[in-house]
């Protein structure tokens, strides 16, 4: 007889209004939402803090309270609602504003669009938030690198950077102007790697590897689109043996998948690459 597989844990769902938007660069959006519905919400711990943004169908009538745990208990899967991740940018617990940042390709993909379209008063349902990430004063030096999908993540961590602590971030963007001004302690070197026509991450593993580290143990933060990111995790893990409790590092997205095809096979996908390269650091 198969074992029970342990209970899902009950998720907070909270129900937030669009206060407003802001067009931050020509393919970044950030949405600004508050209300009643986060008199329950806390972030603060992490930097990397995260949420799960939900998307009931259309024409599905769905139990209310809404509970998305019994909604996947029992309706069939085609109708659970969707779910996107993003980034909690900041948290304003005094002025209970919650910032996102989207990116927005036209009408390609759920939550850019919905972003993009975004009016003052609209209801969004959002589960959350997780996180794992801060940045340690203990490191030495600290090492932040990732695309569009992980700057509202890494803009975050340089604001919480230890002062007097060596940091190196590079961002990957697709050009010029989709540049932020972001707040770093003083000191810390950012680096904007313009992608134009080149794949996603060429240029973060090129500026990565060529890279000459500090001295001291580093932590550091790599996410992004999955294919870079297993190279960087090569890069830091078999050729420069950083210790995995140092490394915050995982796909966020993966070319020619959507998040649901994603999440339905990041875990697998990353534990054949870390076996792989684990194997390969054995070996040599």
């Amino acid at each position: 007889m198969a074992a029970e597989r342990p209970a899902r844990k009950k998720q907070t769902l909270h129900r937030a209004e669009v206060r407003r938007t802001e067009q931050l660069t020509p393919h970044m959006v950030r949405v600004v939402l508050g209300g009643e519905g986060l008199a329950a919400f806390t972030a603060g711990t992490c930097s990397d803090h995260y949420i799960k943004l939900v998307f009931p169908l259309p024409g599905i009538t769905y139990p209310e309270p809404f509970d998305i745990t019994q909604i996947r208990a029992e309706l069939p899967r085609e109708q659970w609602p969707k779910t996107r991740t993003y980034t909690v940018r900041s948290w304003d617990a005094e002025a209970r504003e919650l910032a996102v940042d989207f990116v927005v390709h036209g009408d390609e993909g759920l939550a850019g669009p919905w972003a993009a379209n975004a009016k003052p008063g609209e209801e969004l349902l959002f589960l959350g938030p997780g996180g794992a990430y801060v940045p340690e004063a203990a490191a030495d030096w600290h090492l932040l690198a990732g695309d569009e999908s992980a700057l509202p993540a890494i803009a975050a961590s340089l604001a919480r950077m230890p002062a007097g602590v060596p940091v190196h971030a590079f961002i990957e963007v697709a050009g010029p102007d989709e540049q932020q001004e972001l707040s770093a302690p003083a000191g810390a070197e950012i680096s904007w790697l313009h992608r134009g026509d080149a794949p996603v991450g060429r240029e973060l593993v090129a500026a990565v590897g060529a890279l000459e580290f500090p001295a001291g143990q580093v932590q550091a933060f790599v996410h992004g689109e999955a294919g870079f990111v297993k190279e960087l995790r090569r890069l830091l893990r078999v050729e420069r043996e950083i210790p995995r409790e140092a490394l915050s590092i995982s796909g966020y997205w993966r070319k020619g998948h959507d998040e649901d095809g994603w999440q339905a096979s990041k875990r697998d996908w990353n534990q054949q690459v870390e076996a792989e390269q684990e194997a390969t650091a054995a070996a040599s």
